[in-house]
């Protein structure tokens, strides 16, 4: 007698008289809905540079492009600033008030207050942990700061953010760009996002300014430091900001290199921009700064001409242990009024 396991069920065995090839159960694959929208094209970096596709119009710039009146990369509203933005003024150009900056129960930064004027270069100098960073992130707007104010040509950074950054051009210690752009490339690039349009003569003539003519078509990482720091400055200025924040520039540079950038530095005083450093090199500061701020603990020593801090301070017992070779430089006085120890 057959098991009763065995025995083949009724339906299934019905079904395969009505269906022998099984072909019912056989899996298909579910017909795709048609699409609803539009596949928008992907564009690399390179794709980008090489097209008109970030140039300023070259009719009254409205943030709306002319093809199918949608929202262009930049918003309508930048219109409004790229005409309200750098008007010549006699009021600071930056200008830092009680800025309080805390990290937990920690305090960073303490009730910091100082200006920068048209045409200065105002350097920022203190120790490492000191809160300069936390100082530069805060006027950059990466970090909001607890309580205090800052304006950037008349813009507050809390009610006008766009409006301040607009105002500023940065440029930090090490930068990095697209690699696979060349030099000429990268320049158009951001000058397109910041509206501006650059022929290729235009873009000639600054890579010639910066002594790169012969390295349009290389790509940014095979510059050398100082080649590089020279772009990384022409991207920060390409928009004329009334004021550009320059974090340790020099660093790593050899002395031929860090001299041309302090030419470029007082070329770009005598253009007009004022120029928010800092920087870890005393002789640096001496050189190139009209007024220096010390800052230690998260708050500010002292504001002078660099002269002027060394006249009053040279003096004082610390700063006389600080000297190595009986005559006071900035570098003593920095060191009397922040200590020996090193920080972290």
């Amino acid at each position: 007698m057959r098991n009763p396991q065995h025995r083949i069920p009724s339906v299934l065995f019905d079904h395969r008289i009505r269906d022998p090839d099984n072909t019912r159960h056989q899996w298909h694959p579910p017909t795709p809905p048609p699409p609803r929208h539009h596949t928008v094209p992907f564009h690399s970096p390179a794709d980008i540079a090489k097209s008109n596709r970030f140039a300023a119009p070259s009719g009254p710039f409205t943030g709306i492009s002319p093809q199918n009146r949608r929202p262009a990369l930049v918003p309508t509203l930048r219109a409004r600033y790229l005409s309200t933005m750098n008007k010549p003024t006699n009021q600071p150009v930056l200008e830092v008030e009680n800025l309080n900056v805390r990290y937990g129960s920690f305090q960073a930064v303490k009730g910091v207050s100082f200006q920068v004027q048209p045409g200065e270069i105002f350097g920022l100098l203190g120790p490492n942990g000191a809160g300069k960073t936390s100082t530069l992130s805060a006027i950059e707007g990466l970090l909001k700061p607890n309580s205090g104010s800052i304006r950037i040509s008349g813009n507050d950074t809390r009610e006008q953010p766009l409006h301040a950054r607009a105002s500023m051009g940065v440029q930090l210690q090490s930068t990095s760009f697209q690699p696979e752009l060349t030099i000429s490339e990268i320049i158009q690039l951001f000058a397109g996002i910041h509206g501006i349009a650059l022929s290729t003569q235009r873009t000639n003539e600054i890579l010639s300014d910066i002594k790169l003519e012969d390295s349009a078509t290389k790509r940014f990482g095979q510059l050398s430091g100082g080649q590089q720091q020279r772009v990384s400055l022409v991207i920060a200025t390409i928009h004329q900001p009334p004021l550009v924040l320059m974090d340790e520039p020099t660093t790593g540079l050899d002395p031929q290199s860090r001299r041309q950038l302090w030419e470029r530095i007082e070329a770009m005083r005598a253009k007009g921009h004022s120029i928010l450093l800092t920087t870890h090199s005393m002789e640096e500061a001496e050189s190139v700064c009209d007024r220096i701020a010390i800052i230690d603990h998260g708050q500010i020593i002292t504001i002078d001409t660099p002269q002027a801090i060394i006249d009053d301070n040279r003096d004082k017992p610390e700063v006389i242990r600080a000297s190595r070779k009986g005559r006071i430089t900035l570098e003593d006085v920095f060191i009397g009024l922040t200590g020996t120890a090193i920080r972290s």
